[in-house]
């Protein structure tokens, strides 16, 4: 194995190599899985979809991801595993999440969650301890506190009472993914019974050490999404837990939660835009299949509006993952601000696309086109519901008031790196994730975005509704302002009123605009069709009319261009992110 020496001595000089190799093991990872239309693939979507249906793990296609060694995907490279920057492990994770959302939670995900606070905080042994853990194949689990409205998922905590041999753990959930398979549990206890910031400590269990009549495993609970997946609970009783166990200092468990969720929220919207991918490109081929002219007309609304919807999600998204990196102290807002926004556009999206799909979309034995009603089924379960979006309204409501006094029109823009894909970045460092800090960059963006497309106003065509589109983002920006500096200076009470909550949605939208535009900005010519400013316009018109601003009209051959663009990927088997990764066929 790689000694940490060599490792950080490779970190050094490798950066430009992190990206070709991520794209090297996604690509070797999506042959691995195969051609997923193919009935005779054991890890085809036939058989994906056969398991869910049994509410059985794909065992077959488990043992293939445990055989590319998957794990080291969520250890960091300074403990020997494949973990540099979070946007490349998403590019890593796609071909799996493309396939079935539930393994992509149930087989590895998880265990980078769980883990986050332990690259975060824990100690040299801990973190060496874990790292072995994954690298060798194990598992681990998050047993995390209520942060925001609960479900089913987030109900229910334990507490963790002080003793002179470390800690008497307490309580249980009944609901908890990997719970009796997995090989550690990190835990979010309440240690404090008073509410606030310093109520909740971490801890790091050995799950495979918890032969104790105080630990009781709780029976599977089934799930109407993610069926593959293994729910159940945990019980303790009087457990005692050494005091070695802790991760992080004591009370330090809300913080914790807050500095690595931010990696968590843009991960899964990188990373379930790749299902949402399936999903369109049966919906291409229900509207071609068969058709030897173009795609019908009343077809051409829905694809390409969905197609520009996942580049904005996948914009967004991608740009929260490089900000990770490159301005770690800076990224929790655009988190929270991603993950409200994705989940809304990836549901509006399956909406449409069941208009093209039609029935077919829920035949749940079809390969071809059963995508559709599995993933319905599955983004709640995924956190991607309405638990998920309070939580983030609890992140973005109480800093827009000090947003708008002391950062908006006021900050400098992000390093052009942000947006530039190929650029160097640094690595990912869960100890430098900071908590809502140091302004607001994405906005300085879509403001220095609009300034540098004022000139083309006059120009007429794609590039002057690219112009009006930002000037109106900008414009709605200064709108919000004024209501957000009439909130109170830090107002965790306001997300009791409908009202102000609302202003989340109208600057997540904004944010997204802003992403949409850099990500354009940023493009090196490489690839024509993401360096024209079609897609874009179609993006932000729709993110415009979602927000209620003036969008002027699509100019003539935007929609055609899109849609050319489209059903060219699907027929040359490429995705339809921004990565547009050749697919197995």
């Amino acid at each position: 194995m790689t000694t940490t020496a060599e490792t950080i001595g490779t970190m050094a000089t490798g950066h430009c190599r992190w990206e070709a190799d991520a794209h090297l093991r996604a690509s070797r990872l999506e042959t691995l899985l195969g051609d997923p239309y193919d009935p005779a693939n054991p890890h085809g979507l036939g058989a994906l979809f056969a398991a869910d249906a049994r509410s059985t793990p794909p065992a077959d296609t488990e043992d293939l991801l445990t055989g590319t060694g998957l794990g080291a995907e969520f250890v960091p490279v300074e403990y020997g595993g494949r973990l540099t920057r979070a946007d490349l492990l998403a590019r890593v994770l796609r071909p799996v999440f493309r396939r079935d959302v539930a393994l992509g939670f149930g087989y590895g995900i998880t265990s980078l969650f769980a883990t986050g606070a332990v690259w975060a905080a824990g100690t040299p042994e801990q973190r060496r301890s874990t790292a072995d853990l994954l690298l060798g194949g194990g598992r681990a689990t998050i047993l995390h506190h209520e942060l925001a409205h609960s479900n089913a998922i987030l109900r229910h905590e334990f507490t963790a009472e002080t003793v002179p041999d470390g800690y008497r753990l307490g309580g249980r959930k009944d609901v908890i993914i990997n719970a009796a398979r997995a090989d550690a549990q990190v835990v979010y206890a309440r240690t404090d019974p008073a509410r606030g910031p310093r109520s909740h400590s971490v801890l790091l269990l050995d799950g495979a050490r918890q032969e104790s009549p105080s630990v009781r495993h709780l029976p599977r609970v089934t799930t109407p999404g993610m069926r593959g997946a293994l729910f159940s609970g945990l019980e303790f009783t009087d457990y005692t837990v050494p005091g070695d166990a802790r991760v992080g200092s004591g009370g330090e468990g809300v913080a914790l939660a807050l500095r690595t969720f931010q990696v968590n929220r843009s991960l899964i919207c990188g990373v379930v835009t790749a299902a949402a991918d399936t999903v369109l490109h049966s919906a291409v081929r229900a509207a071609t299949t068969g058709r030897s002219g173009p795609v019908a007309r009343r077809w051409h609304k829905p694809l390409t509006g969905v197609f520009a919807d996942l580049l904005a999600c996948d914009s967004m998204a991608t740009v929260a993952l490089r900000a990770l990196s490159l301005l770690p102290d800076r990224a929790h807002v655009l988190a929270a601000a991603v993950k409200y926004v994705v989940p809304d556009l990836l549901r509006e999206n399956l909406e449409e696309l069941a208009t093209v799909l039609g029935a077919r979309g829920y035949e749940h034995d079809s390969p071809e086109y059963g995508a559709l009603g599995k993933l319905v089924r599955d983004l709640p379960v995924a956190g991607l519901g309405h638990a998920g979006t309070a939580s983030c309204q609890a992140v973005i409501v109480p800093h827009l008031h000090g947003l708008a006094e002391r950062s908006w029109f006021r900050d400098e823009e992000p390093p052009p790196e942000l947006f530039r894909q190929g650029a160097e970045l640094p690595v990912l460092d869960y100890r430098l994730l900071g908590i809502a800090g140091g302004g607001d960059f994405m906005t300085a963006s879509l403001v220095g975005s609009a300034g540098r497309l004022a000139a083309s106003r006059g120009l007429g065509g794609q590039i002057t509704a690219l112009a009006e589109l930002a000037e109106g983002f900008v414009t709605e920006l200064r709108a919000l302002g004024e209501e957000c500096r009439r909130l109170p200076g830090y107002g965790a009470t306001a997300l009791a009123d409908p009202a102000v909550c609302v202003l989340s949605d109208r600057y997540s939208l904004i944010v997204a605009a802003a992403s949409v535009l850099g990500v354009w900005e940023g493009q090196d010519g490489s690839d024509p069709f993401l360096a024209d400013p079609a897609w874009v316009v179609l993006a932000l018109s729709r993110l415009g009319e979602r927000l209620g601003i003036p969008v002027p009209e699509l100019p003539d051959g935007c929609l055609a261009q899109v849609l050319d663009e489209l059903v060219h990927r699907y027929r040359t088997g490429r995705g339809c992110d921004l990565d547009g990764i050749t697919l197995a066929r």
